[in-house]
């Protein structure tokens, strides 16, 4: 397999991924959202910490990284004249790669994100019908326990399966499905410490957020 395609569109995904969104709102507004809340800088702690609009803004552009990152990587693919089969490679590449910018950016010292937005936006353009699946569960999920890590937690234990099931077979949409999965996990653990101890927080209504962020 060619690999200077796959390599360019990982450091493409890396840096696009990277870019510290939810941080730079913060230092907008005068505010290190790292030491507010959960310290995290996704969109949920962001809205904690600035109110509404600057968490969905934040969202939005976590949200858009992927996407970017893997049109991106599909141009750069056919610039070098790559077959459908390693342009496939490609876009996997550069989504894997923002993920992994995302959640450890050389900017902030490798503490970024939790991957969740990303991950969506990247699953709406390359497993559409996995997004779905995996969308209908973080809402289902999140309606009776009003709990966003086990919503996403479940969204990501969700998503191996429905990349199986529900779209077409490919050694590396399934093997991303996996990483992505583990990659959220992971980054969860201390959401997870706490769902355990019964101690996590729950969204309300008077307090729009009290969780940490995707």
């Amino acid at each position: 397999m060619e690999l200077p395609p796959l390599v360019l569109a990982l450091a493409l995904g890396y840096a696009l991924g990277s870019v510290p969104f939810g941080f730079l709102l913060g230092k907008a507004r005068g505010v290190d959202v790292r030491k507010l809340g959960s310290g995290n800088i996704g969109a949920t702690n962001v809205w904690r910490a600035l109110g509404r609009p600057w968490g969905i803004a934040t969202f939005v552009l976590d949200f858009a990284k992927a996407p970017l990152a893997i049109v991106l990587a599909l141009g750069l693919a056919h610039r070098h004249g790559a077959s459908d089969g390693l342009t496939v490679w490609a876009e996997i590449a550069a989504f894997a790669g923002a993920i992994l910018g995302h959640n450890f950016p050389v900017w902030l010292g490798f503490r970024g994100g939790k991957g969740v937005a990303s991950s969506a936006g990247g699953l709406l353009l390359l497993m559409p019908q996995a997004f779905l699946a995996v969308v209908a569960v973080w809402l289902l999920v999140f309606a009776g326990s009003r709990i966003v890590s086990l919503a996403s937690l479940a969204g990501a234990t969700a998503l191996p399966f429905a990349a199986w099931f529900l779209e077409t077979p490919h050694a590396g949409l399934r093997g991303l499905s996996l990483l992505l999965a583990a990659m959220i996990v992971l980054r969860h653990r201390a959401n997870i410490r706490r769902l355990f101890d019964g101690t996590e927080h729950r969204w309300t209504k008077k307090k729009k957020a009290t969780e940490a962020t995707p």
